[in-house]
């Protein structure tokens, strides 16, 4: 597979904050201990200790969680002190969602792939953290596959992970391609979370990738002193505000806003947050929204320590969940991920958890070989396809046009002529300097009118192969977003079975720009 890389600035698809601190720009810094670079993990490493008992716990989950997989990993790994993991994570989409959720996963464990091979004396794990605790029904219930949306629909409510995915089974009536290794996971588990981890372990489960499901009572016991400091301190959510403001004065809009209390109540089919009131009589409690559950501070902090699987962290407060129960060194996330993670720099030091180094996953543009051919024969530059079709359209013309469609020099003249009218003119009369700049700004407005008119029209002249170009561009650009926050993988690997193996061959985790990729 040809790889050519672009610029992330030249795509016009990220923020500023995003594109900034990939830059390393020095406002930034304050935000996050290193950047990461392969030099920077080893710095991590020296500071990252990890406590036996979490990693005997973490070993024990993962293998009660596996426990009814075929070839599943050896975890024993994790337990030993000279191990690491990487981690990437994302919500439960159903049949894996947009082709950049595989991205996410592939980068994550590529990097694995690369520390081991630059630290030999260290193991390190690439780890997907299932978001099974999202109870965002509505951004992990759709797919697209070849042009077609399927949906999901269902009663059910609460932690996604927790779902039954049988009835999904209507949705492979609708689709008309076999999907055989979905049809085993989702219509033979009862769990979203279990059927997730099955196809997933069969996708990458060979090449390291082990899939954690964080919504486990022994690894929230782990998490339970963070729960009972944010129900009686609900420090988090001052913390980010800060930080927030912070970045805002610096000019960047942020992702993420905290809450009083960082934290969800949780149980099957329930999930809503937790607030702090203040009684008729003046005393403290706690409610949680939309339901009728009612505690005193006592009762609530006696829950997180019998049950703390019934306290879910949020946005704010999962990142630090991971980091409390996984030896990691990084993080691998999206372009609106990084963002907010940057917001959360302070919380981290204020619970003493040592920051992750926080990586942009891979970014790809994969180019099949009809529309590769088609690029050719256009002679279109893959950059020109980032833009969007207005520019496109009157770029890629005046390029192949064989007139001068640009008045500009015709501009200066009249700029230079009016200089000398209006030269003349002041001489005469003071007075007429107004008529003569409002001629000027008249009879350049009209010239930037008979511009556009001429570049319409040799569009018009030119208009099947600019035909070409936007079908090119629609095929690339589904609905005129980026490819891989629409397209599922399943749209190539079914016409090309290597597209994943192609995909881990090809994709360098420290490389943080737009890779073009042509078969």
């Amino acid at each position: 597979m040809d790889c050519q890389y672009l610029p992330l600035t030249t795509t016009g698809q990220f923020s500023n904050l995003f594109l900034d601190y990939i830059s390393q720009k020095e406002v930034l810094q304050p935000y996050y201990d290193r950047f990461p670079t392969l030099e920077a993990f080893e710095e991590q490493i020296k500071n990252r200790t990890f406590d036996d008992s979490k990693r005997r716990t973490l070993v024990d989950v993962l293998e009660r969680q596996y426990r009814h997989i075929p070839n599943k990993p050896d975890f024993s790994v994790l337990a030993q002190p000279n191990t690491f993991t990487v981690t990437t994570g994302h919500q439960l989409n159903i049949f894996t969602g947009p082709l950049y959720v595989l991205y996410k996963w592939i980068t994550t464990i590529n990097l694995a792939r690369k520390l081991t091979e630059t630290y030999p004396e260290y193991r390190f794990v690439p780890i997907y953290w299932m978001a099974s605790e999202d109870h965002d029904f509505a951004e992990i219930n759709h797919f697209t596959l070849f042009g077609k949306n399927y949906t999901w629909e269902t009663e059910q409510r609460g932690a996604v992970g927790r779902m039954n995915p049988q009835e999904l089974k209507t949705l492979f009536d609708e689709i008309p391609e076999k999907l055989f290794l979905f049809e085993e996971a989702y219509l033979k588990h009862d769990t979203l979370a279990d059927a997730v981890r099955w196809y997933t372990n069969e996708l990458l489960g060979k090449e390291g990738l082990i899939c954690l499901d964080a919504d486990d009572a022994d690894l929230k016991r782990i998490f339970a002193p963070i729960i009972k400091d944010e129900l009686l301190n609900q420090a988090t959510g001052e913390i980010v505000t800060q930080t927030s403001q912070q970045l805002e004065t610096l000019g960047y809009k942020t992702q993420i806003t905290p809450r009083e209390i960082n934290l969800f109540y949780l149980e099957d089919q329930l999930r809503e947050r937790i607030v702090a009131k203040t009684g008729a009589d003046g005393t403290p409690k706690y409610e949680v929204l939309n339901t009728e559950l009612r505690f005193s501070p006592e009762e609530l902090l006696a829950l997180a320590d019998e049950h703390p699987e019934r306290f879910s962290p949020n946005v704010v407060l999962r990142p630090v969940y991971q980091e409390v129960i996984l030896p990691n060194l990084a993080y691998i996330g999206g372009p609106s991920e990084v963002p907010y993670w940057l917001q959360l720099k302070g919380v981290f030091d204020h619970f003493g958890i040592p920051f992750p180094l926080l990586m942009p996953r891979n970014f790809a543009l994969y180019v099949n070989p009809a529309s590769a051919k088609k690029m050719e024969k256009l002679s279109v530059m893959p950059e020109e396809l980032f833009w969007d079709e207005v520019k496109l359209r009157r770029a890629y013309t005046q390029r192949i046009s064989e007139n001068s469609l640009d008045l500009s020099d015709e501009k200066a003249c009249l700029e230079q002529c009016f200089a000398e009218i209006l030269n003349k003119s002041v001489k005469v009369d003071k007075s007429l300097e107004g008529a003569v700049l409002a001629e000027k700004t008249r009879l350049m407005h009209t010239i930037d009118h008979l511009e556009k008119r001429l570049k319409k029209t040799e569009e018009k002249n030119y208009e099947t192969v600019l035909n070409q170009l936007m079908t090119l561009k629609a095929k690339l650009f589904p609905n005129g977003g980026i490819q891989e926050r629409t397209e599922n993988y399943l749209n190539f690997q079914l016409n090309d079975p290597q597209f994943l193996n192609k995909l881990l061959s090809v994709f360098d985790p420290l490389e943080y720009q737009m890779q073009i990729l042509k078969d």
